[in-house]
Parts: structure tokens; C-alpha cells; sequence
């Protein structure tokens, strides 16, 4: 059984569905106000594997992530750009799906945006201040967290360790504590506004997830996810609305680390990210797969281009192989998105393999071993090949190629067959690239790129494929 870190407990205990064969799992999607960037693509990654265990269990899946299309960021970059909030939303939205498309994520089975919400998040802060746990100010409408029992239980923290911890934060006087938080905030000059009984304004952030993933997956939903960097207060807060209103919120809570940069946490706002379009122009989507696969999904990862290279060698043992065995197209198409054990081409696995990965999977999503046991297939198959076992050698690999798709990581037998203008373009890259001509080495891609080759840098050198 899969066993998976609960962070409201603290504990790592046994996963079950509060319905039979189903999953309800909701996970805070993106804020489209700038470019996503190669953290976004971690937590998504992340989910996304989890997603993918579950439909390999034989499970059906209703996974929900939502959009995020009012916010004070995007306000902002629309009035310093001259331009509507809902042009913002459309270009980064698109930008949005473009990458996760890139990195082979499944699409969510529904995406609600925050704008279709209001009027039901309004429902939801006039019930809260008719129960007298919210209250009204003079720039908006308040929660009252000291009113809700348990607050604090995401962040393992008493109300008086939190009061202390944000007690040099500046705050509105009217605030009765510094942690009460913005359920509907009244409206400023230059904002988009909806009509409400405290007057225009627009709803707090917290407020949006807690009705979104109510009415979607219902009251006791199985599973909340994201970032650790959502635990408190955003998280925490979604928690304290469905408390305070008496209904039963998400039965599980997991979060994943973060990317750092330099020890750092990466972030928009900090301005170290390296944008997931750039990464995915220059790079294999697998290998950035591959390289979260390589951490257990609680910990902090760190992207350089060591590990990038590193993660593009590991990728490349696992392609050589499908190559030899010709499993590469084995889950081509809609076999591909997903893999139900049962079902062709599940089965003929190895019963020891498929039992091992298992175990590590239920061990809190143990992607590394469960990667380790990949490789180790790889190298078996090489050895029974090599030995005169064709046939043994062939099961290995078919294995290997199928629980590599249980991950998300397509494996690739093809070979590109080059022209002569385009082995002499990558002959010139190579070299502009070993003469440190970065320049002309982005020039030369370009070239590619506009004859309809995908390119990526490789430890071999440029790599180019369509």
C-alpha cells in the first residue's frame, strides 16, 4: 500500500481513497503573471508522477489545479505595461500549458480560474462574517484566525509561536491580530472590481482554492498538494476557511522542496529563475524528468549544468538501451500518457522488477530507488543480450521501458537520419561551441531551429531530432 508524508499529522502513513478506486486531488496551479520557471516545473513534475502511480494502480484520478487570473501581480504588470489584466492573463496562460505540454505533464482534469469563483467566494465571506469569525475594515473583510480551532496545524506551530513570528510584520491597525488574514479586499484605483455587500473589490488569494476545490471534488477531497513554500500562510489559510465554516477539507496534505539557486530558493520574485521555455530550447524535457526522478520529492534540488549534463548521460543509457531492444515505440501515442497494470503493454514484466518498484514507489514516492531499479534493468538486459539471451535480455528491457512510462519518461529508439546541410550546421555548432563562440553557436541553432529541428545540447555534443 502506498504510504505517502502527510503534513498535517507529520507522519508518513498509509494512503487510502475515501471512495473506493478514486482519487480526488487538487494542486494550486499557477498565477499567470510572468513566465514559468524550471521551479514550477519541479512541483508540477512531482504531482504529476504521483498522478501517474495512481493510474498505474488501477485508479481513476480527478485532479484539479487551478488558475490563478486575478492578482496583485498581474494588476501590477498590467498597469505598468499599459495593457488589461485579461491580456496579461492570456499570454502567460498560454505560456503556462506550452511548458507543461513541453515537459510531458498530464492536463489537469479541470482548471477553474479564480474570476469564474467571486460570486461563490462572496457566498463564502458573508457566511464566515454572519458566523462572527470574519470582520469588516475599512479596506476590506477580515478572518478571524484566532477563532478557528486547530489554526496552525500545517505549519506545526501554536497560535502564540505564529503571533510572535509575525509580530514586526506591518499590519493595518484595524487588524485584530497580525495573522488574520484578507478575505475581500475593497477596491483601489486602476483594479478590476466586483459588486459585493462590503462594497467593489475583489477577493483575498486564500479564499479562491478553498471554494474552487470544494465544489469540484467535494467536502473530504482526498489530497492537497504543493510547494513547501505553500504550507504557511497560503495552505494553512484555505484550511482555516473550510474549519471555520464547519466542512471537511483535504484528508491528506504533501508538499515537495523547492529548487535552490546557490543555497536559495528560487522565485520570481528574487529574480535568480531560468524561465522553463529557455531550459526546454536548449535541453531534453526528459532529462529535467530525470533529474527531479533523482530526489526524493520532500527534499531541495539544485539545477546546474553539472547536474543538467549528468541527468542528459543518464537519459542517454536509457535511450542506448531502447535502441538495442527496440522498446522505444513501445508506448507510443495514448499508451504512452499513462500505463494500467493489466493492460497491454503491462504485461510479460518481470515479476521481480515490477515487485521492487513497487516497494519503493509505496515508500513515499521513492522515486530514486525506484529509478536505481530502472538502471539496474538496463544493465541486466545488456549482460542477458550479450550473453546469448536475447529473449531474457528483451523482457528487462521491455520492463525497463515500462516502468519508465509509470514515471512519465519516455524512452526513444529513433535516429534522427541528417542531410548534409544539417551535419554540417551541427559540425559548426559543436565547433563555435568548443571555440567558446556562444554567439554563433546561438546563431547556428537558430538555423536549425527554422529547419524544423528540435535541438539539444547533449555530453556527445548538439543533438538535433523532430
Amino acid at each position: 500500500m502506498l504510504r505517502l508524508h502527510d503534513t498535517a499529522t507529520g507522519t508518513t502513513r498509509p494512503f487510502e481513497p475515501g471512495t473506493p478506486g478514486q482519487v480526488s486531488m487538487y494542486v494550486c496551479g499557477p498565477t499567470v503573471d510572468n513566465l514559468p520557471h524550471i521551479g514550477h516545473g519541479r512541483f508540477n513534475l512531482t504531482y504529476d508522477v504521483l498522478r501517474r502511480y495512481f493510474l498505474f494502480n488501477g485508479l481513476d484520478v480527478d485532479y484539479v489545479s487551478n488558475v490563478t487570473d486575478i492578482d496583485d501581480k498581474i494588476i501590477r504588470r498590467a498597469n505598468e505595461e499599459g495593457r488589461s489584466t485579461q491580456s496579461v492573463v492570456d499570454q502567460f496562460e498560454e505560456a503556462w500549458f506550452d511548458a507543461m505540454d513541453g515537459l510531458g505533464v498530464l492536463r489537469p482534469t479541470n482548471t477553474p480560474h479564480a474570476t469564474a469563483y467571486v460570486d461563490d467566494m462572496i457566498t463564502l465571506v458573508a457566511d464566515l462574517v454572519e458566523r462572527g469569525v470574519a470582520y469588516e475594515t475599512s479596506d476590506g473583510v477580515y478572518l478571524n484566525v484566532e477563532q478557528v480551532d486547530g489554526y496552525g496545524l500545517l505549519a506545526r506551530q501554536s497560535l502564540d509561536s505564529l503571533r510572535a513570528g509575525v509580530a514586526r510584520v506591518e499590519s493595518t491597525e484595524e487588524k485584530r491580530s497580525p495573522l488574520d488574514f484578507a478575505l475581500w479586499k475593497k477596491a483601489k484605483p486602476g483594479e478590476p472590481t466586483w459588486e459585493s455587500p462590503w462594497g467593489p473589490g475583489r477577493p483575498g488569494w486564500h479564499t479562491e482554492c478553498v471554494v474552487m476545490s470544494l465544489d469540484l471534488l467535494g467536502e473530504g477531497f482526498d489530497l492537497h498538494g504543493g510547494g513547501i513554500d505553500l504550507i504557511f500562510p497560503h495552505h494553512e489559510n484555505e484550511r482555516a476557511q473550510a474549519v471555520a465554516e464547519g466542512r471537511a477539507f483535504s484528508r491528506y496534505w504533501v508538499h515537495n522542496g523547492w529548487v535552490t539557486v546557490d543555497g536559495t530558493k528560487m522565485s520570481k520574485s528574487l529574480g535568480n529563475f531560468t524561465t522553463l521555455s529557455d531550459f526546454l530550447a536548449r535541453h531534453d524535457a526528459r532529462a529535467y524528468r530525470l533529474l527531479v526522478l533523482r530526489a526524493r520529492y520532500r527534499s531541495q534540488i539544485e539545477v546546474t549544468p553539472d547536474t543538467i549534463v549528468d541527468a542528459e548521460r543518464g537519459l542517454e543509457r536509457l535511450d542506448t538501451a531502447a535502441r538495442r531492444f527496440s522498446v522505444g515505440a513501445l508506448l507510443d501515442g495514448a499508451a504512452g500518457a499513462y500505463v494500467v497494470e493489466g493492460t497491454p503493454p503491462a504485461t510479460g514484466l518481470d515479476p521481480a522488477a515490477l515487485s521492487a518498484f513497487r516497494a519503493r514507489m509505496d515508500d513515499d514516492l521513492d522515486t530514486p530507488g525506484a529509478l536505481a531499479g530502472i538502471f539496474d534493468l538496463v544493465t541486466a538486459a545488456h549482460s542477458s543480450a550479450d550473453a546469448g539471451d536475447e529473449e531474457r535480455g528483451r523482457e528487462l528491457a521491455v520492463t525497463a521501458a515500462v516502468l519508465s512510462a509509470v514515471l512519465g519518461l519516455s524512452l526513444r529508439s529513433d535516429v534522427a537520419v541528417l542531410d548534409a546541410d544539417t551535419t554540417r550546421l551541427v559540425a559548426e555548432r559543436d565547433g563555435a561551441r568548443a571555440a567558446r563562440d556562444y554567439g554563433r553557436a546561438d546563431a547556428l541553432r537558430d538555423e536549425l531551429v527554422a529547419m524544423g529541428w528540435t535541438v539539444e545540447d547533449t555530453p556527445q555534443g548538439t543533438a538535433v531530432r523532430r
